[in-house]
Parts: structure tokens; C-alpha cells; sequence
């Protein structure tokens, strides 16, 4: 089964890589192995519509089957955002680096015990034709550190420090980031999913 992995994020391409090395016969595809760019707004209001619209446009443009995913970070001491507008809640050109400064900017008196947070994916993998093969979703529970710290990972993961941890997902590296993060929860669970189609 040849599965295009619609997105440009290297980081979230080589995740989704790793995370379904396991299901027999998935054969990936990539945006630049055809030469593909299709712009999809990502205008619904949860993870799993956006990851649901996103797959169902770029199948049809791609004419194969494609995986999507959406995903962001939901803060409870701000009513759940930045949520879906999690990658460009800095505004027009936010960056990682801007993003993570604006959200610790908005928790700046926000005392520890009330910076819980979670990371949530949605998955869908959509059919050439349109159809709907699979979905799943995922999350991560922790809260948000005084200040960035790490290297690895992309994102938030400067500064989301996953409970049962002191260190935060960019301090932790990809080994660890990849069983207990949000990402990981949502393949585990599309995993069996894709072997029953395969």
C-alpha cells in the first residue's frame, strides 16, 4: 500500500516514518519524492476535521492514498489554546521560536501548578477515491515550563514537560519522545488499523 504523508515538516515526516515502520507493506511517499505542493486551509475547528480535510485534499491531488495528521497544544490556563492554532499562533510567519515566546509570555503569572497542558494528534488516512481507511488520535498530558530548554524534537517540545518527567520533550530525545508523545499515541493506535487493510 503506497501512503503519501502529507506534510513539509521534516520533523513530523521522519516521526510518522518511524512510528508506522511496523505496519507490512506501507510503502511512503513524500510531498518532494512527487514533486507535489497543495496548499489546504486548514479552517475546521478540531484536530480531527483538519487532519480529515487535509488527507481528503492532498489524496485527490496526489492520486494515491494519504496520511494526515493535525495536531497542536491545548493549555488549560487559556481555555485550550493555542489548540488548532498551534502552529501559527504568533500570526502570519510565526516560527517555533516566536510561538514558544508568545505562550510563555501569556503564562508569565501563571504559577506552576496551573500550567497543565496536553498535546493532541488526529490522524486520518484518506483513500485516492475519498474514502475514509482510518483514523486515530492521541494525546500527552504534562505542562508548560517556566522557559525553553533542549535541542531535540520541534515545536513546542522547548517547553512541554511530559508528567512523570523533570526534563521537557526537547530535553528527552526522539527515543523517549517517540513511545510517550501525543504522535506516538495516535499511530499506535492506526497501526492496527492499516494491517487490517493491508
Amino acid at each position: 500500500m503506497r501512503v503519501l504523508i502529507a506534510t513539509m515538516n521534516d520533523g513530523k515526516l521522519r516521526e510518522c516514518e518511524r512510528l508506522l515502520a511496523d505496519v507490512p507493506n506501507l510503502e511512503f511517499e513524500t510531498m518532494a519524492s512527487l514533486g507535489l505542493w497543495v496548499e489546504v486551509d486548514e479552517d475546521q475547528d478540531t484536530f480531527e476535521g483538519n487532519a480529515r480535510k487535509k488527507a481528503t485534499e492532498v489524496a485527490a491531488a496526489a492520486s494515491i492514498a494519504c496520511l494526515a495528521d493535525d495536531s497542536g497544544l491545548e493549555v488549560d490556563a487559556l481555555a485550550g489554546r493555542p489548540g488548532v492554532y498551534s502552529a501559527r499562533y504568533s500570526g502570519p510567519g510565526a516560527t517555533d521560536a516566536r510561538n514558544n515566546a508568545k505562550l510563555l509570555q501569556e503564562l508569565a503569572n501563571v504559577p506552576d501548578a496551573r500550567r497543565t497542558a496536553r498535546f493532541r494528534c488526529a490522524i486520518a488516512v484518506v483513500g485516492a477515491n475519498g474514502e475514509l481507511l482510518a483514523e486515530a488520535d492521541g494525546a500527552c498530558e504534562g505542562r508548560i515550563a517556566q522557559e525553553p530548554r533542549g535541542s531535540h524534537g520541534f515545536g513546542y517540545d522547548p517547553v512541554f514537560v511530559p508528567d512523570g518527567y523533570g526534563q521537557t520533550m526537547a530535553e528527552l530525545g526522539p527515543e523517549t519522545k517517540n513511545t510517550i508523545s501525543h504522535r506516538a499515541q495516535a499511530a499506535a493506535a492506526l497501526v492496527p488499523l492499516l494491517r487490517d487493510r493491508g
